[in-house]
């Protein structure tokens, strides 16, 4: 008697859409302990449990989990997670996206068989009319599961929760921009058209490269709709920034593992694999903590505001004490699908220190870009230099404003761009580049320093060209640069040196000219001062 009011007990959940999985197993944990009583439990496997939780339940919609490999993610959420939710409602439609269809289909048949092989655990059956690896069905239902690789089609299927499990197989894909664009469009014109408003989606995956499918999902998030956990091996987040790690960790420790790693065993791996593979796959920050040709260690901060605005000209900034103040810009080539960015640099030079006072970094038409310019000279009219990047759009633009604005200067370069970096990477290893702290900048200054720390190998380097750009005119083509660079290597290095030179005295013979007074006077006027200025000082 009791059997049969248990199965008319589950006849009446199923007509209401209710399963007795959701009370059996609350989450997808214990279901998968249930198959398997050797799964382990991780603080790592749990934070994720509740966020396919939430997923689940329409709490988020958009969700990207990275993770160091082998450590469980993918069998918890392309394996347990969609057997987890067929448990609770049939009918949901379900696709999984891998690098390849082999991939996602092994994990298609892995559910499938699971349901198959346990019909008291999920009290379901497989459709016979459709019930491939790659795509099979629950029977009388419309729930199933269709896999594809991320150059298959799904076309004519509508989905429900699609999960895209590391889109990319390995180091060689990663540094493919071709193929990294095969798994932007499969994205863009493949999985994103078969959404409905309620579709979820998960996004797991070890990252490899900044310009991976995350890294593009997260750069374009406009509307704020992805929610990114990253759970590296080893916690390195700075409290005294009030950053926190996802686990509760404290800075340094590594994660507990579900493969059973000592820690011994993680300070191995980050030894035999590298600085840029640890950083990339187990941290999930694909560009180097310490940098390749820039390290982060080596810039410097300042924390005491080194501008004032005028009441007179709001939209202006003066400087008081400096020796020289420029700007220095890098122009995008003409408008294209991954097109660079612009990006308009202020440095304030003051003995052999050099500060980075404000910067633009956006993507413009070339018509915005004059705009730009110009605004930023109104907003920085001490700075005299104006260094442009004579190629891409930077020939036309000063082909147009040399006229209009005085003092821009077209640079050719005749190095390689990882060349001109190494060339002034002795300024930020002596300690004497400074950017501004978040807290009191005109810009976001740690931008500049991730893409430092990533290049050669980010998918910018827009930031780092300007730079260079910008030291190599302040510091090395000035009298006196080279030895100060000299003495501060050799200082590192503990070498006895004598003590770098003063920095030059400026001219006394010629009239101090402030170009903050053509606020003011007549702009005819300031420019010959500066021209006869400028003479006498080149004068011998």
């Amino acid at each position: 008697m009791s059997s049969d009011m248990d199965a008319l007990a589950l006849a009446a959940d199923r007509l209401e859409g209710r399963s007795d999985a959701v009370d059996r197993y609350p989450t997808p944990h214990d279901l998968a302990r249930e198959l398997d009583p050797r799964i382990v439990l991780t603080p790592a496997l749990a934070l994720l449990d509740q966020n396919l939780i939430d997923a689940a339940e329409g709490r988020t919609r958009r969700l990207i989990w990275t993770m160091p490999p082998q450590e469980g993610k993918s069998q918890r959420v392309s394996r347990t997670f969609p057997a987890w939710v067929l448990a609770r409602d049939p009918d949901k439609r379900i696709a999984i996206a891998s690098y390849e269809l082999g991939t996602a289909r092994r994990w298609g048949r892995a559910i499938r068989n699971d349901i198959a092989s346990n019909p008291d655990k999920f009290g379901l059956r497989i459709s016979r009319d459709t019930a491939s690896a790659a795509e099979w069905q629950i029977q009388d239902h419309a729930g199933g599961v269709y896999s594809v690789g991320v150059q298959g089609a799904l076309t004519g299927r509508p989905v429900d929760i699609l999960i895209i499990d590391d889109p990319i197989k390995d180091r060689a894909q990663a540094e493919s921009l071709v193929f990294r664009e095969r798994v932007w469009d499969f994205w863009t014109d493949t999985a994103r058209t078969r959404f409905g408003p309620d579709t979820v989606v998960i996004v797991v995956l070890t990252r490899w490269h900044e310009d991976d499918l995350a890294g593009r999902l997260l750069a374009q998030d406009v509307r704020g709709e992805w929610r990114h956990i990253n759970v590296p091996a080893q916690a390195d987040h700075d409290p005294n920034k009030g950053q926190t790690d996802a686990l509760g960790r404290a800075p340094g420790e590594y994660l507990v593992s579900s493969r059973g790693r000592t820690p011994k065993d993680w300070e191995d791996t980050r030894q035999d694999v590298g600085s840029r593979t640890w950083t990339s796959l187990y941290q999930g920050r694909p560009s180097p903590t310490a940098g390749d040709v820039w390290k982060r260690q080596w810039w410097r901060r300042y924390g005491v505001p080194l501008w004032s605005q005028a009441a007179a000209a709001a939209e202006a900034y003066r400087v008081d004490e400096f020796d020289q103040l420029i700007m220095s810009w890098d122009m995008a080539f003409k408008d294209t699908k991954s097109s660079d960015y612009v990006v308009g640099q202020v440095w304030a030079r003051k003995g052999a220190n050099v500060y980075l006072l404000d910067q633009i970094r956006k993507r413009l038409s070339f018509t915005d870009t004059l705009a730009a310019f110009e605004a930023m000279v109104r907003r920085w009219p001490q700075a005299t230099a104006k260094l442009v990047e004579d190629k891409a759009n930077g020939t036309a633009v000063i082909s147009t404003l040399k006229s209009k604005i005085p003092g821009i200067i077209a640079v050719t370069p005749t190095e390689s761009k990882y060349a001109r970096a190494n060339a002034v990477s002795p300024v930020l290893e002596a300690g004497n580049a400074f950017v501004p702290e978040t807290d009191i900048a005109l810009f976001d200054p740690d931008e500049l320093i991730d893409e430092a720390a990533a290049f050669p190998n980010a998918a910018h380097d827009d930031m780092v060209d300007a730079t260079s750009q910008a030291l190599a005119y302040l510091l090395l083509d000035q009298t006196g640069a080279h030895a100060w660079i000299n003495h501060y290597r050799a200082k590192a290095e503990g070498t006895a040196v004598p003590e770098p030179p003063a920095a030059p005295e400026a001219v006394t013979d010629a009239p101090i000219v402030d170009p903050w007074d053509a606020l003011t006077e007549d702009p005819a006027a300031i420019r010959k001062r500066m021209r006869d200025a400028r003479f006498r000082g080149q004068q011998p």
